[in-house]
Parts: structure tokens; sequence; C-alpha cells
């Protein structure tokens, strides 16, 4: 899969802790991260990092080639660098309370799994159609979830900014995994919350299908998402299946 990316810090904030990579592992097998850090003016910045560096440099030394060898390594990796964070955090007193969303997806030849925690987002682009992966892990998703407010509601909803899972807070992480067969074609979008604030899923859809490249693609999107108020930093790591098995 051909991948790009790039990150922006947007109109409003002073820095930008959004963290973004990709990574090949001993057989070629990609792992492309995104992370929005949280928790203060440098802290969100070190938490991210931390995560898609650490992550990636460990994934490279792997010889994973299957979904089922993945999540489990997914698994124990994120409870290995939640608690890095948290160590960390705690011992120093200028990285108190820093955590981070995550969002990645591990792409084999022919087959895709995404995982997330918090609401840094996956989405798939298949026949010109835009499909939201994850889940949000935040107060408005619970709310929609339960029943208490509508969808359009939840795009509004306070509870947005409330996160129910962070890498860096809880002593336990629980990861959510979502695995597909690839086709030929096929768009795959991880991005941080900052790009869905103020862009809707058919303006990012028009984006995608109306680029002749994926780094045209980044560009608009983020260039839209600043014309448009551009409120936090912008994240936006996009992939394109070219034919099945590439």
């Amino acid at each position: 899969m051909k991948i790009a990316y790039a990150t922006d810090t947007g109109k409003v904030r002073a820095n930008n802790q959004d963290y973004v990579g990709a990574f090949k592992n001993q057989f070629g097998i990609q792992l492309a991260i995104v992370a929005d850090g949280v928790g203060g003016e440098q802290a969100g910045d070190v938490a991210s990092n931390m995560a898609v560096s650490h992550l990636g440099n460990q994934w490279q030394q792997t010889e994973i080639q299957t979904v089922a060898d993945a999540k489990a390594w997914l698994t124990e990796s994120l409870k290995a660098e939640n608690d890095v964070i948290l160590q960390t955090s705690q011992r120093y007193r200028t990285l108190e309370g820093m955590a981070t969303t995550i969002v990645l997806a591990v792409i084999f030849p022919s087959q895709i799994c995404f995982a997330n925690l918090g609401d840094s987002r996956a989405y798939m682009l298949r026949n010109e159609q835009l499909h939201q992966i994850t889940v949000d892990h935040n107060l408005a998703q619970e709310l929609l979830t339960a029943g208490s407010i509508d969808a359009t509601e939840a795009t509004h909803n306070p509870g947005r900014n409330v996160l129910t899972r962070q890498l860096g807070v809880d002593d336990e992480v629980e990861m959510e995994f979502f695995d597909f067969a690839l086709q030929s074609g096929d768009q795959i979008m991880l991005t941080t919350d900052g790009l869905v604030k103020h862009l809707d899923d058919t303006q990012i859809a028009n984006i995608l299908n109306q680029a002749t490249t994926i780094d045209q693609a980044i560009h608009e999107l983020i260039e839209q998402t600043n014309q448009a108020g551009g409120s936090d930093n912008i994240t936006v790591l996009l992939g394109y299946q070219e034919s099945e098995g590439v």
C-alpha cells in the first residue's frame, strides 16, 4: 500500500501535539500510526511522540505475518507503552497528566487491521463511499450508543471532549480491533479529531474522490480544515491500495 502523511498546527494552537509515522517490519508488513497528545503545553507532545516512535521502532524488529499475531503483539505492546507513559508522567513534574489517543493500521498484502484508543479515527474509502471504521472513545459516543442523543446532537455535544479511553491514563488499556480484506482501489485514512471538527464525511469523501494523488488529497484536507477554522492540530495519513496484494 502506498502511504503518505502530513501534520499541521492549525490556526489556533501554539504548538502541535499530534504525531504520525509509518513503519515496515522484517517482512515488509506496514504499521501506520497517528496519535494526538493531551495534557499540558509540552506533555501531550511528549506522549504522542513516545507512543508512535516506540511502537514504530519495535515493529521494525518483528517478523509478524498474520492478523492474529499482529493483534497479540499490539495488545502486549500497547500495555507496555501505557506503563512507560504512566511512569514517565509520574517521574517528571512537567509531564504530569500527559496522555495520548492513538489510531493505527497494520497493513498486510490483502488484509488490514485497525485499532484505536480515544477519538482519533480510521476511515476507509471503497468504491467512492467513505466509511468510518473506528468508534470514538468519548462521552458523546457513549451517550449516542445509549440512545440518549442522536447522531446530529453527538457532533456538537460537549461530551466529545471527554475521552473515555487513552494511552497513559489508566493501568489497563483496551484497544478495539477492526479487520477487513483489502480490495484494489481501497483508500484508508487515519486522522486526529482536528480534521473532523470542521469537515464532515461528505466533504472528506469529495476531496478523496476528486484528488488525483494521495499527497494532493492530504494537502486539500488540511487546507480546507484550516479555511474552516483550524481550531486544533490536524494530522492526516492516507494509504492507497493500487492492486490486490500491493
